[in-house]
């Protein structure tokens, strides 16, 4: 699977296709971080079957090993995930919630909720 580059209301960044795998370890996030270098855009549009297998386990590592490499090169990145298509850790649960108080990273039910959050995160850091 390939990521491609998504505009949509003027906010441009990489998107997975749904229900097909894409990261089978974390250091897969590099092929994410390098197709929005290549591209010019600081954020991108994931679905659950494009993260890593453990990456809903927060015991596992691999959410924060993601994150924070993401976070490094300040690569914003939503995560959508219909109701009961996972099933998160209760940590993972804690880490969505303390997270939304930044811009880095959102998890959301539909694609548009998440392009929107795309959308505003991507207007707060222009100002």
């Amino acid at each position: 699977m390939e990521l491609t580059v998504v505009d949509e209301g003027g906010v441009k960044f990489v998107e997975g296709a749904p229900d097909q795998g894409f990261m089978s370890s974390v250091g897969d996030v590099n092929r994410v971080i390098e197709a929005c270098f290549s591209d010019q855009v600081s954020g991108a549009l994931l679905y659950a079957a494009n993260l890593t297998a453990a990456f809903f386990d927060l015991s596992s590592g691999e959410a924060g090993e993601i994150l924070q490499k993401l976070r490094n090169y300040a690569i914003r990145l939503a995560v959508v995930c219909p109701p009961g298509g996972v099933r998160f850790s209760s940590r993972f649960a804690e880490l969505v919630t303390e997270e939304r108080r930044g811009p880095y990273f959102g998890v959301f039910e539909a694609r548009d909720a998440a392009v929107a959050w795309l959308r505003e995160t991507s207007d707060a850091e222009a100002v």
